[in-house]
């Protein structure tokens, strides 16, 4: 059965036993710090398992992208090695949001593998909790199991958590028995199962986890408000159970990918021979690096983007192993692409994006690899061990881009240590400044911080958010609390003020009360709710209010909001559709927005992203704002930011036509409010990510203004009129480089008449010409065009010349071939002179030059010139 069936299967199954089948989340989790990637089905419902967030549904269904490269989840060093392992894999599961417990979860697994796979019961063996008593009398009851089949294990192996804390529980894993066919089905112990299946011959394929605890930072479980259900079955694992292959990459899901590999490396895959590792890892890999990317992750040198990074050059690395000296892991992602594009159809879309940025980053990579190979060949011979220093560990890093777990990989392979400490040290400097960075991105307060001592009448009463409708509003005061720095925080029934979300700045406005009133300078969300905040004047008291957020500053804000959404559409009919937003940020002074691009763009492209927003604008399109169910919306092809947490219903804002997007902030009601845009400044803020800054409105008029007024003062200085300013400026260009052109030859002939007036004032020692003088020239380059000069002209002969050519005292030598053959060399000689006026020099036999730290003594020095020369010419007689 291949793989997509297999997958259909099962989402088909579970939607018609009341399961809602929900589309996989991105690899990026949307506001969850505790993980790098998303490594389970369950990782889009913490939220739901927590009691944090209600869904429409209690049953719910999924095929999920997870990658487990990093963190806490890190299988990167053993893809390849093994017969299972991967960095990029699909879980399928089951969840249950408080409705049916083990009982249910047990029955559907059982008759999903048995009857709907048909898969020989008496090859099924199942493991509980050791405290599990009740999941281990269901197995008995539901499927007919003795306790012979049931083995009970530790936490190790049967309690479940996504992380460190977070929802988590006793679970029951499914495993398939892979013996040898005389042996399959027969009696084992306990102790032969375990060590067994650790030898892979009895297979996990199905992990049922009870959730019924939240475990704290301190450890501590919490029983969850309903006990739920979170399963995960690995597709790739089913799939060889099903295909009767005994590695999950001999599956359909691998087997198109690496003989790609093979193709391009032009060797046969032998999975026995060691070089079958490298091809596993290029498959692997592939799929990693091809989903990754397209979920918004860029290689980088930091977070997720080094990740990305690392399984980049390990993939290189093995694929150099093979003897590839050129891109090959690109051929492999296209073949991923080509394999997976029917079930993610947006990995085809953005086909080139993600070929293109595998390219560069192997590319960069094979540009060091080699001379990498040589040093670390150099700090640990393969005849050799010991450890590899911390300072040697990171010149690999920092050079040539090795990563350090490439670093310690191959040093295993050599029996060598890695100075991990060391390392670190080393790499301390660099990491502090982004510690930095990401310390001050940080926000002032935490919301759970805030989430205490409100004073409130009714706890219950409900909020309206009125800032999509009004910016003003007649309403009271819900609730209040003082914050730490003696500010007045206040909730608001009807509430007209936009808490700062999605890269939209929070409003500023008033709140007018009876006998008080307060300056709003910061709004934040509060356990559900949107607070304001700040200074009070008067006594305040609780009651009506009249709440007014600063009109002209939202509407610039929203100008930049929707200038932004047409920016985005602008930049992917430009450039390509592999743009996609990356950050931003929407002011009433500016947009700023960051996007998925390589390179600069051309003056061209930014004028026609220009042209096509303010074309946008003057068409006056009307915006439509909907509600509407996430997986309609993004059927009907609004984006979505991948780093954004989505409920079940979403509001997208369209421009019809142009763009379409889910978004939570305020907008203009027709473009053409936007009133004009202008590009300030384009600029590359990390690997793979561009910048582009804008002005709407006012501001965009006002910078024309400016320009315009630039270009009169530029006219008015060069004496002509704006429309001639072009051709002006070619002409006093080509002036310049005429009058550059007539200097050079008038020093050329001055040059000329300095070499005779030189040689002119030449002496004669034992028959040799010599020339010891101080000129005056312009620069360095002067002076050996000097220098070049003299030697052609004396034929024979020896100069040594003083100058302060660019503010810096100099000695210069040459010598003429004969000369040199006699023994006088110009580097000798400048050596010899300039340590009479304390400088040191060197150079070639024919030309030399030295600094002088004492040019007062450069006359006495320039003095003994002939005496020097007639020593050596006596030296090379004798």
């Amino acid at each position: 059965m291949h793989a997509d069936e297999i997958r259909t299967r099962f989402l088909q199954y579970f939607v018609r036993n009341g399961h809602e089948e929900v589309a996989s989340s991105a690899l990026v989790p949307a506001d969850d710090p505790t993980l790098l990637f998303t490594n389970a089905g369950m990782v889009q419902f913490k939220r739901v398992f927590l009691g944090q967030e209600k869904r429409a549904y209690t049953r719910a269904t999924t095929s999920q992208k997870c990658v487990r490269a990093g963190g806490k989840h890190n299988d990167l060093e053993q893809v390849g090695f093994t017969a299972r392992h991967h960095t990029f894999f699909e879980m399928l599961g089951n969840f249950s949001f408080g409705d049916y417990f083990k009982r249910d979860a047990i029955r559907f697994a059982w008759e999903f593998l048995t009857e709907e796979l048909r898969m020989p019961r008496e090859r099924l063996w199942i493991t509980v909790h050791y405290s599990d008593d009740e999941a281990a009398a269901l197995w008995e009851e539901i499927a007919g199991l003795g306790p012979e089949r049931i083995f009970r294990l530790g936490d190790k192996d049967n309690f479940w958590q996504m992380a460190d804390t977070g929802p988590c529980g006793p679970c029951s894993e499914i495993h398939v028995d892979l013996r040898p066919a005389a042996e399959r089905g027969t009696e084992v112990e306990l102790e032969e199962f375990v060590e067994r299946g650790e030898k892979g011959e009895f297979l996990e394929i199905w992990n049922l986890v009870f959730m019924q605890f939240d475990r704290d930072a301190d450890g501590v479980l919490h029983p969850l408000p309903a006990p739920s259900i979170d399963t995960g079955a690995g597709l790739e694992r089913i799939a060889s159970v099903l295909q009767d292959v005994p590695s999950n990459y001999e599956t359909d899901l691998f087997t198109a990918l690496i003989e790609r590999a093979a193709r391009e490396i032009g060797q046969p895959y032998d999975q026995q021979s060691p070089t079958g590792v490298s091809y596993r890892v290029l498959a692997d890999h592939a799929r990693a690096t091809a989903f990754l990317l397209n979920d918004g992750v860029f290689p980088s040198n930091e977070g997720r983007g080094y990740v990305l990074r690392r399984i980049l050059r390990r993939a290189v690395r093995h694929a150099w192993l093979l003897g590839r000296r050129e891109p090959t892991l690109v051929h492999v992602v296209d073949a991923a692409i080509e394999r997976m594009g029917g079930v993610y159809p947006d990995l085809l879309a953005r086909r080139d994006h993600l070929l293109g940025t595998t390219r560069r980053e192997e590319e960069r990579f094979l540009a060091t690899i080699d001379e990498g190979m040589k040093r670390f060949d150099e700090i640990a011979p393969a005849d050799r061990s010991g450890t590899v220093s911390g300072e040697d560990v990171f010149k690999l890093y920092d050079t040539f881009g090795f990563p350090l777990d490439l670093t310690e990989l191959m040093a295993a392979e050599r029996g060598y240590a890695v100075d991990v400490a060391g390392f670190e040290n080393a790499l301390e400097a660099q990491r502090k400044r982004s510690r930095e960075d990401r310390a001050a991105s940080g926000i002032a307060m935490a919301d759970d911080a805030f989430a205490d001592g409100w004073v409130m009448d009714d706890e219950s009463a409900e909020q309206e958010f009125a800032a999509y409708r009004t910016t003003e509003a007649q309403t009271e005061v819900l609730g209040y609390r003082y914050t730490d720095d003696g500010k007045l925080a206040v909730l608001l029934r009807e509430n007209p003020f936009y808490a700062e979300s999605g890269g939209q700045v929070s409003d500023n406005g008033h709140l007018y009360g009876d006998g008080w009133e307060m300056d709003v300078r910061d709004v934040r969300k509060v356990g559900g709710r949107v607070a304001v905040l700040g200074s009070v004047g008067g006594t305040f008291r609780p009651g009506p209010v009249r709440a007014m957020v600063e009109s002209p500053s939202r509407r610039d804000t929203e100008r930049n909001h929707t200038a932004t959404h047409l920016l985005h559409a602008a930049l992917r009919r430009v450039l390509g559709e592999h743009v996609f937003q990356q950050g931003s940020l929407v002011s009433p002074e500016r947009l700023r927005f960051d996007f998925s691009h390589t390179g600069p763009m051309t003056p061209e492209q930014i004028s026609e992203v220009e042209r096509l927003v303010n074309d946008a604008i003057w068409e006056n399109y009307e915006l439509c704002v909907h509600q509407m169910g996430y997986r309609d919306a993004i059927g009907r092809g609004a984006m979505a930011l991948f780093s954004e947490k989505y409920g079940d219903v979403v509001r997208v804002v369209e421009i019809p036509g142009l763009s379409m997007e889910l978004c939570g902030g305020t907008h203009v009601r027709t473009t053409g409010q936007i009133g004009g845009f202008r590009v300030v400044s384009e600029s590359g803020v990390a690997a793979g990510v561009r910048r582009v800054e804008a002005v709407t409105g006012q501001l965009a008029y006002r910078r024309s203004i400016q320009d315009r007024r630039l270009l009169r003062d530029v006219a008015t200085l060069l004496k002509t009129r704006e429309e001639n300013l072009l051709p002006r400026a070619e002409a006093l260009l080509q002036e310049n480089r005429e009058l550059a052109r007539q200097l050079e030859k008038a020093r050329a002939s001055g040059g000329a008449d300095v070499v005779s007036e030189l040689i002119g004032g030449a002496t004669a020692v034992d028959g040799t010409t010599v020339i010891a003088a101080s000129v005056e020239l312009e620069s360095a380059d002067e002076a050996r065009a000097l220098g070049d000069r003299l030697r052609e002209r004396l034929g024979s002969g020896i100069a040594v010349f003083a100058t302060a050519a660019g503010g810096r005292s100099s000695l210069y030598a040459v010598a003429t071939d004969d000369l040199i053959q006699r023994g006088v060399r110009a580097d000798e000689l400048i050596r010899e002179i300039a340590a009479m006026a304390g400088g040191k020099g060197g150079g070639k036999a024919h030309m030399a030059q030295a600094g002088v730290s004492a040019p007062e003594r450069l006359p006495e020095a320039l003095g003994r010139v002939s005496e020097i020369v007639r020593a050596k010419l006596a030296q090379s007689a004798g």
